[in-house]
């Protein structure tokens, strides 16, 4: 069945021309470098410990970086490799702690936890997504967060912007109606994993999801949806500049 996932929806919303590139043409765009690699690497030690599996994190987080390396089209700088290497090792001890200073007393729910759910009034689409950890707290509430690889940290502006508290409010959306829960009794939360801070280098914060945001995200998404379903496919001049897709045959 069609569907659409936040990535999808955030390729619409910065040019719905690169979203059919991309997504209905399946012309191949961005795929990877080495900040990727290493996200994907922290993100699936994270899993792991996440769900208090016996593993050696740093040989684990290293075998899982070369593979991702292994996958990319072009040769990364050896020297961001190398320094990579010893920032994901920094960053690792610090994923347990960072969790118990942040939740408290906890309860493991289930990690990259599936939505494959209906959207209202769309008979012909269903949001697809993977939810990175949903925990519960002995206050009678239920937590989702994600996590995401920066460099030093994210700004005011990032941690409020909508594209990026959009995922959450979408997850929230759809988990409270996959599990059928009360939204009121869901929150949502991102945890950066930080390179190159010298100190925190796990930091969860709390992002806001409530009814107004919630109709917002999901006007949003239905908009887009009313879009590709319309073939209507509008170029972004504004976003060209870092387009894998600038001045060639694809997009002129």
């Amino acid at each position: 069945m069609p569907h659409i996932s936040f990535s999808a929806l955030k390729d619409w919303n910065t040019c719905a021309w690169y979203h059919k590139l991309t997504r209905i043409d399946k012309i191949r765009g961005f795929t990877g470098n080495a900040f990727t690699a290493f996200g994907n690497a922290i993100h699936d030690v994270c899993e792991k410990k996440l769900l208090k599996e016996e593993i050696e994190e740093e040989e684990y987080f290293l075998k899982r970086f070369e593979h991702f390396l292994g996958t990319l089209d072009e040769e990364p700088d050896q020297k961001l490799v190398s320094d990579m290497r010893a920032q994901g090792k920094a960053i690792l001890p610090e994923i347990e702690d960072a969790l118990e200073d942040y939740f408290g007393e906890y309860e493991v729910l289930g990690s990259e936890i599936p939505l494959d759910e209906p959207i209202d009034g769309e008979d012909n689409f269903i949001f697809k997504g993977y939810i990175d950890g949903v925990i519960a707290t002995p206050d009678g509430k239920v937590h989702i967060f994600d996590w995401k690889t920066c460099s030093w940290g994210w700004d005011a502006k990032r941690r409020s912007a909508p594209m990026t508290t959009y995922q959450l409010t979408l997850y929230k959306y759809f988990f409270a109606q996959k599990m059928e829960i009360d939204p009121k009794n869901i929150e949502t939360h991102f945890a950066l994993l930080k390179r190159t801070s010298k100190k925190d280098k796990v930091e969860f914060f709390r992002v806001t999801s409530g009814p107004r945001k919630t109709e917002n995200a999901t006007k949003l998404l239905k908009k887009a949806l009313y879009n590709i379903k319309n073939k209507r496919y509008i170029k972004n001049r504004m976003s060209c500049k870092f387009c894998d897709f600038n001045k060639t045959e694809h997009c002129m």
